[in-house]
């Protein structure tokens, strides 16, 4: 899926207009995620993206970004069972989701699942997860491979 905008390269969002006489802008797409975008240019390995991708994967299914919305689930029924879970508790797949995230960040250790989680998962890019970890530019991509060669390690990945 393409979702085009046209961004100025400061960050600022260009109207339909052309860009005012000096500045310059680019043409992104907003479908696409850091590390696909990373991959496309060449800059992470086949491998380092499917480790990513694996992260990402069980980030999503355990359901731990952000909910924006209320859930519309049932409520649950008095089923007669007190040790039945409720329909807000998660259930088996979840938790096992979850339990592969936490093991796969602890694996890649502290100094750079922050790295893992801006990129991979809340899909924040390069230049905004430097800014807000405090590094300088360009030191995040460096980090990122480190941080997606050691995922891989811990997922046994070919």
């Amino acid at each position: 899926m393409r979702e085009l905008a046209e961004r100025g390269l400061e960050g600022e969002r260009v109207a339909g207009t052309p860009p005012a006489r000096g500045r310059r802008s680019v043409t992104v797409n907003l479908a696409e995620s850091p590390l696909s975008w990373l991959r496309s240019r060449g800059l992470v390995s086949p491998r380092q993206f499917d480790a990513g991708e694996q992260l990402r994967e069980d980030y999503e299914r355990a359901l731990l970004g952000p909910q924006v919305t209320m859930r519309w689930d049932a409520a649950p029924r008095g089923s007669g069972s007190r040790g039945a879970p409720s329909a807000g508790t998660p259930g088996g797949p979840q938790l096992s989701a979850k339990r592969r995230f936490d093991a796969a960040i602890a694996a890649a250790g502290p100094g750079l699942a922050d790295v893992l989680w801006r990129v991979v998962c809340a899909g924040e890019g390069l230049p905004a997860a430097e800014k807000a970890l405090g590094w300088p530019a360009r030191a995040g991509r460096l980090v990122l491979t480190l941080a997606l060669d050691r995922l891989a390690e811990h997922y046994r990945l070919p």
